[in-house]
């Protein structure tokens, strides 16, 4: 049984990505499963910290933003949004070029949090981080997000 509320369009993801941190990192939703949700983000001079590796605070933006995105298609939108409450990684593995993935997995949906591993590899599979992100899903009522 599927988690989606609103059964993900790639097509639509990915346009939503435009003006935003995700259109400079080149991230890019890949695809889906009933249970899971992938994006993958380009490692280049973008991404990269001063000695040339993957930087760990890009990788939290692919993180959370594939994390992000996957709450939101398990919530009324109608009734609820959704924002990152904490997140964390531990960064594995150097990366220098390519692109690496992210997928995000549920650890809790609930009616007021929900709970994501999210495991980033590379093109060759190596797994390169592992993070966690805290969602709190917040009736539209109690400060709505700006439009």
């Amino acid at each position: 049984m599927s988690l989606w509320k609103t059964q993900p369009d790639i097509d639509q993801l990915n346009a939503r990505q435009k003006g935003t941190i995700g259109e400079v990192l080149d991230i890019r939703f890949e695809g889906f499963t009933d249970d899971s949700l992938s994006a993958s983000m380009v490692v280049d001079q973008r991404t990269h910290q001063p000695f040339g590796l993957l930087h760990g605070g890009a990788s939290v933006v692919l993180a959370e933003s594939v994390g992000s995105m996957a709450s939101y298609l398990c919530i009324d939108t109608t009734r609820f949004y959704c924002v990152g409450l904490e997140i964390n990684a531990n960064h594995l593995r150097g990366v220098r070029s390519g692109r690496v993935t992210a997928t995000a997995r549920p650890v809790h949906i609930g009616r007021s949090t929900h709970v994501w591993d999210i495991r980033l590899s590379t093109e060759d599979g190596k797994l390169n981080c592992i993070s966690r992100l805290t969602i709190a899903v917040i009736a539209l009522g109690d400060n709505p997000p700006a439009t």
